[in-house]
C-alpha cells in the first residue's frame, strides 16, 4: 500500500502550498440581451491579457485569480454589439458586473471568431471534426455511446444491455481502431466500470468526434479517428445530482461536485456514479433439448443471467490558478463491477453461472500550465498507473438452455465427481499493469505561427494465476506490450480564414509473449518479440470559401499498434492472437460545412463528408467457434459518405437528420503472397458491418409551462440500419449467412425543467414499436423500455 502514502503525503503538500498562496481577487456576472436572454457562448476577455471566460448556458461567467487593480473587462458574442465595462478590485474583493448586450439590426457580414461557442470553435478546425454540445442532454438518461450514436457516420454496437461489451465504428473502422480520450487522455487503462456505455452524460461538457486525422495533442496511434470526452472545467462550484430508474430494474445514479477556493485556489473535485440492472429483456430464440440436442421451435424468453452493476469513484485534489501551474491535480479513481454472462459472442451458447469480476484503482496526475518560463509555450502532463484485477469465476459444472433448464454433468455414468465448468473451469485472477504517460508542449510563435510536440507512452504487462490450475504454464509465460507515439506539428492561421496544420508521428512497439509449439511432438513454449518502429506523417487545412462555406481537407498515413487485449484476449469471450501484426491505412477526408443564419431566428447548418481508407494489416473481429478473436486483413479499402443537416428556429424547434454509406470491401487479391490463386472474398464487403444506417431527430421547447421559469421539451429520435451480412457474402449458401435484417427504432422523451435547470425530471420510451432489434454478431437487443431521471444543479461562480 506504498503508493496509497505516497498519494496522500503528495495531497497533504498541496493542500499546505495553498494555504501559503497570495490574496487574489476575481470577477463574475452575467450576459444577457435587452429581453433578459442569457447569451450563451458569450467571450468575456481581460482587456490586454490572455485572461477569460465563456458564458454558460445561463449567461453565467466568472474569472478567479486576478491581482488587485484597474481593468477593462470586453463582452462579445456573434449577432451583437460590443460592450466593455471598467473595474478597479481591492484585494479580496468579489466583484459581480451583470451586463446587457444588445442585438445587431444587420447580419454579421464577416467570419468572427470571438464569441464563438467551444463547440463551434472546435468545428472550425481543419481536420474533419464534429462537436456535440452535451450540456443540453444532461437531463436525459442516455449514456455517452447513445449519444455518440445519433452522429454521421459513427455506429455502436452492443452485444446486450447496461454494461455489456461494445463495439465503436467510426466511418467503417471500429473497435481500438478508434481511439477513446477523456479531456484529452487516453482511457486504455480506466478499466471496464469507465466506458462510455457507464460514463453518464452529465459529465461531458461536449464531445469531440475526429473523423480519420487525429491531431498530435491527442498523442494516439488511432487507425480511423478519435473520440474526446471534454468535461466541464469552467464551472467553479456546483453541485450535480441525478437518479434514474427504469425498465428491467435498471438503476443509474450520479453525484458530480466541483469547489474551487477564490482566494486560495485549492481545488477539489469528485465524481462518483453507480449502474444497475437486471437486464431480463425478452428474446426470441428457440430452446435446446439438452439431452438430444435439437433446437425447438422460436418462443419467447427473459434472459436470466446477465445482471450488471458497477460504482465508480473520481476524486481529484489540487490547485487552480497560480504562478507555477494553472492545474496541478493529484487523483485517483476506484471503480468494481460485477457481471454475469448470459452467452457468448453468438446467442446460441448460454450460460447460467458464469460471472466475472473486476476493480480499478489508479492514481492519477494532472499538470497544466500556460506561459511556462516564456509567453506562449504551454505545457500538459498526465500520468496514472491501474492496480486493479480482473477475475473469471467458472466453477458451475452444467450446460443450460434459454428455458433456464440444465443439465448437471458433476457426476459422469459411473458415478464418479468430474469437477468442470460451463465453458472451461477456471478462477483465474488477472492483473494487466497499464500504465499510460503524455507529455505535449506547444508554442504560438506569433502571427499564425504555432508548433507542438507531443509524447505518449503505455505499458501493459499481463499477469495472472489460477489456484485451480497452479502449474499452468501459459500464465507464467510474458505478456509485455510497451508503445510510444512521438508526435511533432506546426500549424498556420491566415487572417481567421484559412488554417492548415502538418505533423509527422513516429510509433514504436516493443513485445514480448510466447507461443506453444510441437504440440504432439515434443511440446514446448518458444518466445515471440515484437519489436518495430514506423513513421506515420499528415496534412489537414480548411479555407472558408465564403463566411458561410468552409472547405475542409486531410491525409494521414498512419499506424495501429495491436493492444494488450486483442493479443492476449480478454479472458472471457475474446481469445488470444499473439502473432497480430500492426495496421497502416492511408486516410483522406474531403468536406464542406455551410453555416447560416436567416434573420434573427433561423439558423441552418449542412456538412458533408467523403473518405477515403485504403489500409494494409486492417485487425477486424472475427468469429471462433462461439468466441472472438482479432484477426488481419492484408488489404482492405472503405469510401464512404456521412452527410448531417440542422435547423433551429429560436430555442423552440430543432430538426436534425443525417445519413452514412460506406462501402468496406476486401481488396486482397492472392491470400497467400506469391500465388496466383485468387480469393473467393477478394472484393466481398467486410461483414459484420453495417454499410448504410440514418438518424432522425426532432425537438419542440415550450417555454412557461405552469410556472413563469419552468420549460418543457419534447423529442423523437428515429434511427435506421439497412440489412447486412454477418459472414463473407461469396461463401456458402444463403441461409448460411446469418444477415442482420433491416431495422427501424423510434425513441421518444420529454422534459420539465424549473428554477432555470436547478430542479429536472425526464421520462423517455426507447424502442417505442418494440422491434426486434440486432447488434454486434446477431444479438439481440433490449424491447421497449421506459426510464425515469431525476437531476438537480446548483453551480455558484
Amino acid at each position: 500500500m506504498q503508493y496509497k502514502q505516497i498519494l496522500l503525503t503528495g495531497l497533504l503538500c498541496l493542500s499546505v502550498f495553498s494555504l501559503r498562496a497570495q490574496q487574489s481577487v476575481s470577477v463574475s456576472g452575467t450576459v444577457k440581451d435587452n429581453e433578459g436572454v442569457p447569451v450563451a457562448g458569450a467571450s468575456v476577455r481581460v482587456s490586454g491579457s490572455r485572461s477569460g471566460a465563456s458564458a454558460g448556458p445561463q449567461g453565467g461567467w466568472a474569472i478567479l485569480h486576478l491581482k488587485p487593480g484597474s481593468y477593462t473587462l470586453e463582452f462579445s458574442a456573434v449577432g451583437f454589439s460590443r460592450a466593455e465595462k471598467s473595474i478597479t478590485l481591492q484585494p479580496g474583493e468579489k466583484a459581480v458586473i451583470d451586463v446587457v448586450l444588445n442585438r445587431k439590426a444587420a447580419q454579421v457580414k464577416e467570419v468572427n471568431v470571438t464569441g464563438l461557442t467551444a463547440n463551434q470553435q472546435v468545428n472550425r478546425q481543419a481536420y474533419a471534426v464534429t462537436s456535440i454540445d452535451a450540456k443540453p442532454l444532461h437531463n436525459s438518461s442516455q449514456d455517452l455511446n447513445q449519444v455518440l450514436g445519433k452522429t454521421a457516420g459513427v455506429r455502436v454496437r452492443e452485444d446486450g444491455g447496461l454494461g455489456s461489451s461494445f463495439n465503436f465504428s467510426l466511418n467503417g473502422f471500429s473497435g481500438r481502431q478508434v481511439k477513446l480520450f477523456l479531456d484529452g487522455i487516453p482511457m486504455d487503462n480506466f478499466g471496464s466500470s469507465l466506458t462510455l456505455n457507464n460514463i453518464p452524460i452529465n459529465l461531458a461538457d461536449r464531445i469531440e468526434v475526429y473523423k480519420g486525422v487525429v491531431p498530435i495533442w491527442l498523442g494516439a496511434d488511432a487507425l480511423g479517428g478519435a473520440v474526446n470526452v471534454v468535461t466541464n472545467a469552467k464551472t467553479q462550484r456546483y453541485l450535480d445530482v441525478s437518479y434514474s430508474y427504469g425498465s428491467f430494474n435498471t438503476h443509474r445514479s450520479a453525484v458530480s461536485a466541483g469547489y474551487t477556493g477564490a482566494k486560495t485556489g485549492f481545488t477539489v473535485l469528485g465524481n462518483f456514479f453507480q449502474n444497475y440492472s437486471d437486464n431480463n429483456y425478452w428474446v426470441h430464440t428457440g430452446v435446446t433439448d439438452l439431452n438430444t440436442l435439437i433446437i425447438g421451435p422460436e418462443q419467447r424468453l427473459r434472459r436470466f443471467h446477465d445482471r450488471y452493476k458497477s460504482e465508480t469513484a473520481q476524486l481529484e485534489m489540487g490547485v487552480t490558478g497560480k504562478r507555477y501551474a494553472d492545474k496541478l491535480m493529484l487523483g485517483i479513481i476506484l471503480s468494481q463491477n460485477d457481471r454475469q454472462i448470459q452467452t457468448a459472442a453468438q446467442m446460441s451458447k448460454v450460460f447460467g453461472g458464469w460471472n466475472q469480476r473486476s476493480n480499478t484503482i489508479m492514481p492519477t496526475l494532472k499538470y497544466k500550465k500556460t506561459d511556462l518560463f516564456v509567453k506562449g509555450l504551454d505545457f500538459n502532463l498526465y500520468g496514472s498507473y491501474n492496480f486493479g484485477s480482473t477475475r473469471n469465476v467458472d466453477t458451475l459444472n452444467r450446460v443450460y438452455n434459454w428455458a433456464g433448464d440444465y443439465k448437471d454433468n458433476t457426476f459422469n455414468e459411473q458415478g464418479q465427481y468430474v469437477p468442470g465448468g460451463e465453458n472451461s473451469r477456471s478462477l483465474y485472477k488477472f492483473s494487466n499493469n497499464l500504465a499510460i504517460a503524455n507529455a505535449s508542449l506547444g508554442y504560438n510563435i506569433g502571427g499564425g505561427h504555432s508548433a507542438g510536440v507531443n509524447y505518449t507512452f503505455t505499458n501493459f504487462d499481463r499477469e495472472g494465476h489460477d489456484p485451480l490450475k497452479p502449474n499452468e504454464e501459459a500464465y507464467e509465460t510474458p505478456q509485455k506490450l510497451r508503445k510510444s507515439v512521438l508526435g511533432l506539428g506546426y500549424k498556420y492561421d491566415y487572417k481567421d480564414r484559412w488554417s492548415t496544420s502538418v505533423f509527422v508521428k513516429e510509433y514504436f512497439v516493443k513485445g514480448e509473449s510466447a507461443q506453444r509449439v510441437d504440440i504432439y511432438t515434443n511440446p514446448h513454449w518458444e518466445p515471440i518479440y515484437s519489436d518495430l518502429s514506423k513513421t506515420g506523417y499528415g496534412v489537414a487545412s480548411a479555407y472558408y470559401l465564403i463566411p458561410s462555406l468552409q472547405l475542409k481537407l486531410s491525409y494521414e498515413k498512419t499506424y495501429r499498434l495491436p493492444e494488450g487485449d486483442e493479443m492476449f484476449g480478454d479472458g472471457v469471450n475474446h481469445v488470444a492472437n499473439k502473432n497480430l501484426r500492426p495496421e497502416s491505412s492511408d486516410n483522406v477526408n474531403f468536406g464542406a460545412v455551410f453555416t447560416r443564419k436567416f434573420g434573427e431566428h433561423h439558423r441552418l447548418m449542412v456538412e458533408g463528408n467523403f473518405v477515403l481508407r485504403d489500409a494494409e494489416d486492417f485487425i477486424r473481429v472475427d468469429l471462433v467457434d462461439t468466441r472472438t478473436q482479432s484477426v488481419n486483413v492484408r488489404g482492405v479499402r472503405n469510401t464512404g459518405v456521412d452527410a448531417d443537416i440542422r435547423y433551429a428556429y429560436r430555442e423552440v424547434f430543432t430538426a436534425a437528420a443525417n445519413a452514412t454509406y460506406q462501402h468496406l470491401i476486401n481488396t486482397t487479391r492472392y491470400e497467400t503472397p506469391g500465388s496466383n490463386v485468387e480469393s473467393a472474398i477478394y472484393k466481398d464487403q467486410i461483414p459484420n458491418i453495417p454499410y448504410l444506417f440514418s438518424n432522425l431527430d426532432l425537438g419542440v421547447n415550450f417555454k412557461k409551462v405552469g410556472f413563469s421559469h419552468a420549460r418543457l421539451g419534447v423529442n423523437y429520435h428515429l434511427n435506421y440500419v439497412h440489412a447486412y451480412y454477418l459472414k463473407w457474402p461469396s461463401l456458402g449458401y444463403s441461409w448460411e449467412k446469418n444477415e442482420v435484417p433491416q431495422q427501424l427504432s423510434h425513441d421518444v422523451s420529454a422534459t420539465y425543467t424549473l428554477k432555470n435547470g436547478k430542479y429536472n425530471v425526464s421520462l423517455e420510451c426507447r424502442n417505442l414499436t418494440d422491434e426486434r432489434l440486432y447488434d454486434n454478431f446477431l444479438m439481440q437487443k433490449p424491447g421497449r423500455a421506459f426510464y425515469m431521471k431525476l437531476r438537480y444543479f446548483l453551480r455558484k461562480y
